[in-house]
């Protein structure tokens, strides 16, 4: 029974990761966003009484909606295959990586985009996950309100809430529109994170490996 339990608990602590409960945004609500989008919009300085304009404000709210469909999340996730290792004294060096994933997201502190490219990488257990699915998680935790520190920990977090596997590697690059378009607006820079779990945490080798891979390192 504590077992079960144990499964069970996984399996919830796993849904809240991934985050299966879908928004419930109404007609009615989308029509009052639009009308104080509207009188943002206008105050700032557009015209809305243009033929180019008048639609702005819900498309620009549909838009938004689109953009931060993450928080619906993605029930195929949660698929997950037996590793094709037959416990070989190597397979738990044997790495899996994908990149670059392209991504996109909004910074929470201003609601700005920033967009860049991520590399994820694990050391398979007994499970392995279908390699789109890397993309889909990536992108299941950028198409939110987000910090670039915060994708790569959730990324990992997910992997190994999903796989137990022994290692991750998550490495992000992006360009973030509020240093570019305000504040210093420093042109084109490059803000660079890394999440390094198990042998990855370890063993400089791997590290290595996983950067030389990506394309990184020589």
């Amino acid at each position: 029974m504590v077992e079960t339990n144990n499964v069970d608990h996984e399996l919830e602590e796993l849904d809240d990761l991934v985050g299966l409960t879908k928004r419930e945004i109404s007609e009615e609500q989308k029509r009052k966003f639009e009308g104080y989008a509207a009188e943002i919009l206008d105050s700032l300085g557009m015209d809305l009484k243009t033929p180019s304009t008048s639609d702005t404000p819900k498309r620009f709210i549909q838009a938004l909606i689109d953009a931060t469909k993450g928080y619906d999340g993605d029930p195929k996730l949660l698929k997950t295959f037996r590793t094709e290792c037959r416990r070989e004294p190597d397979c738990r060096l044997s790495q899996v990586i994908e990149g670059p994933i392209h991504f996109f997201s909004f910074c929470e502190h201003h609601v700005f985009p920033f967009y860049g490219e991520a590399y994820v990488g694990y050391i398979a257990n007994e499970n392995i996950i279908g390699i789109s699915k890397l993309t889909r998680l990536v992108r299941l935790f950028a198409q939110r309100f987000a910090v670039q520190e915060r994708i790569g920990q959730q990324v990992a977090d997910t992997l190994e809430a999903m796989l137990q596997p022994h290692g991750v590697a998550v490495y992000l690059q992006a360009h973030h529109l509020c240093v570019e378009m305000r504040g210093v607006r420093e042109l084109a820079p490059i803000t660079r994170t890394s999440v390094w779990r198990g042998y990855y945490a370890d063993e400089d080798s791997l590290r290595d490996e996983f950067l030389t891979s990506c394309g990184f390192k020589r």
